[in-house]
């Protein structure tokens, strides 16, 4: 098999390539929202590949690969029917990168899909170490990460479902979504994404150098809570919802779901 920075080195080629094809898409298209289709469905093939080129325990590597893979397509094609349902119109957060980078537009969004190409790499190098591991047995932390992650995959994909479900029934886009988890947390498919990560940290720990994944986690907390995630989000939902949004911060958890507040 191949040595583990070598089996890095063709996943990042790879990603580099297809966030590449998506942004010369997306300009042909004049519609940057492609990129977070993208971003989704990039982490199957990275999965698979390092599934098959590792030399670890073929169990733990069909696992690992089959767990992310199928996270990956379901967001993917999540994602994909969101985007595709909205062409030509841009989803909002890119309409404001866009006001935000007019002077130098093309390579400001080129430098942000390879920035998703470079991120999406970091997150997957806690998978190449779990698919790296020989031992022949599964570790009590691996067990803890495998039921971590199925927790937070069956709560990702309830909480879109249900924010899917509330924009069919009110198209008009001036209530908030309350149903559900998002009754205890006004953004609980973030949450649930992040827990996702720190799954495959446990995973990775009994692993030679797992410690070193523990910067996934840390580097998907940082681009939910700090980037592109809750506060573009929250910013944009303030200024089309108003007071109506505001009450909802007021009265509710921003990430970890929780009671809420009188």
């Amino acid at each position: 098999m191949f040595d583990f920075w070598v089996i890095a080195g063709m996943g990042a080629a790879l990603l580099v390539a297809l966030f590449w094809v998506t942004f010369r898409l997306s300009v042909r298209l004049d519609n940057y929202s492609f990129v977070d289709v993208t971003w989704a469905l990039s982490f199957a093939p990275v999965a698979a590949g390092y599934a098959v080129l590792s030399g670890g325990w073929g169990p733990r590597r069909v696992a690992i690969g089959v767990l992310v893979a199928g996270w990956s397509l379901r967001l993917g094609s999540y994602l994909w029917r969101r985007v595709a349902s909205h062409h030509p119109k841009e989803d909002v957060r890119y309409a404001v990168l866009r006001e935000k980078w007019k002077g130098n537009l093309k390579g400001a969004f080129l430098k942000f899909f390879l920035m998703q190409a470079v991120l999406v790499w970091l997150l997957m190098l806690p998978v190449l170490l779990i698919a790296s591991r020989v031992e022949a047995v599964w570790h009590p932390l691996e067990v803890a990460g495998l039921v971590l992650w199925v927790v937070a995959l069956i709560g990702e994909g309830v909480a879109d479902a249900q924010l899917a479900r509330f924009r069919r029934e009110n198209p008009f886009g001036k209530t908030v979504c309350q149903a559900g988890l998002w009754r205890y947390s006004r953004h609980p498919n973030y949450f649930f994404q992040s827990l996702l990560w720190w799954a495959l940290f446990l995973m990775a720990l009994p692993a030679v150098g797992g410690w070193w994944a523990i910067l996934a986690p840390l580097a998907m907390l940082h681009f939910l809570l700090n980037v592109t995630g809750i506060p573009l989000t929250e910013k944009l939902s303030v200024e089309k919802r108003g007071e109506v949004y505001r009450e909802y911060q007021r009265t509710t958890s921003a990430f970890v779901p929780w009671f809420r507040r009188k």
